[in-house]
């Protein structure tokens, strides 16, 4: 059997590097068209597997991929905004159809309803969800109809395979936890408010937090964590009741959904300013919120850049037939001082 032909094999083929190769296939940064179609003349030469996304960049009978998007809540800024950002993704790859979809009701049976329903219409799909045994079954069913499942933000298992586009949740909690214990004037008592469990981003954030600590800054006491549900006033109940608990509270890390009723309890409170907070994701609620004290400093997805690479891995998925890939993205980081 003949050896395939590889990206190191195309690079010495075409005269070009194994990066220019890379930017082509994934459409990281432009490459002069000449260069893309010299490319592809000798990937066509040495059969190359991957032509058919070769042609989609250069726009050569170029097939239209049906990409899927489920996103939560359409009334939370943040996914407005991812929202938007893959439909300008999409424009901008060209031969994309995104269907984007919210989901109000984040029940496991909805989620893996909806996750079906969807399937039945698209190439690929990526969904931010919960782990749970309906939503493994939904990605299995769809893995069978040769539809692959993408964890967007919050990545997904199962035994047929998951691709995930997001952050390193784990590093997020321990450059949280290297933040509060840095910024803390002495050690003490660390709040943990995560929306649910059941997101393997959140898990991970507060074990990165916990592992830091624990390494770095034992002497200080990380309290049991707060589901807040993902919603804004049962953070706000909760945060004004950890306050009142521990008025000596030294540091808080908000790891999930709900931030801007945690911060209202913190304005309320009049701790703004003496409280070490760690916040997710630049809006502007939270952009303001750096801006009076309430958060110290805020991580957050290169929200573009997600939906860039998103669009780009899911494509490749469908066009090349490759397993569902994975994309960790660099994460930003704001303060006071940089927005």
């Amino acid at each position: 059997m003949a050896r395939r032909a590889t990206i190191a094999d195309l690079a010495q083929k075409a005269g070009v590097s194994v990066s220019t190769i890379d930017r082509i296939l994934n459409g990281r940064d432009p490459v002069r068209k000449a260069t893309a179609e010299k490319v592809l003349a000798a990937a066509e030469e040495i059969g190359f597997y991957a032509v058919p996304v070769l042609r989609e960049r250069l726009g050569i009978g170029k097939p239209t991929v049906r990409l899927g998007f489920l996103l939560q809540q359409s009334n939370r800024t943040f996914y407005r905004i991812i929202a938007e950002a893959l439909r300008n993704a999409a424009a901008a790859a060209g031969g994309i159809e995104a269907q984007i979809e919210h989901m109000d009701d984040l029940s496991p049976d909805a989620v893996s309803a909806r996750m079906l329903d969807m399937g039945d219409r698209v190439d690929a799909l990526a969904v931010v969800a919960a782990e749970h045994p309906r939503v493994t079954e939904a990605i299995e069913v769809l893995a069978a109809k040769g539809v692959a499942t993408f964890g967007l933000i919050s990545s997904l298992t199962a035994v047929c395979g998951t691709g995930y586009v997001g952050l390193d949740a784990w590093k997020v909690g321990r450059t949280a936890g290297w933040a509060i214990a840095g910024l803390c004037k002495s050690p003490g008592r660390i709040g943990i408010l995560v929306g649910n469990h059941r997101y393997r981003c959140q898990e991970m954030n507060e074990s990165g937090f916990r592992s830091y600590f624990r390494e770095h800054a034992p002497e200080f006491t990380l309290l049991e964590p707060i589901s807040t549900f993902e919603d804004k006033t049962i953070a706000r109940d909760v945060t004004e009741a950890l306050l009142k608990r521990e008025p000596d509270l030294a540091g808080l890390f908000i790891s999930g959904g709900g931030i801007t009723g945690a911060m209202d309890a913190i304005a309320a409170s009049g701790r703004a300013g003496r409280l070490e907070t760690v916040g997710y994701e630049l809006m502007a609620p939270t952009r303001a919120g750096l801006m009076d004290g309430v958060l110290t400093m805020v991580i957050a997805h290169p929200i573009q850049r997600l939906a860039t690479e998103a669009i780009a891995v899911m494509s490749e998925t469908v066009l090349v037939g490759t397993a569902p890939g994975q994309r960790l993205l660099s994460f930003e980081i704001f303060t006071s001082e940089n927005i």
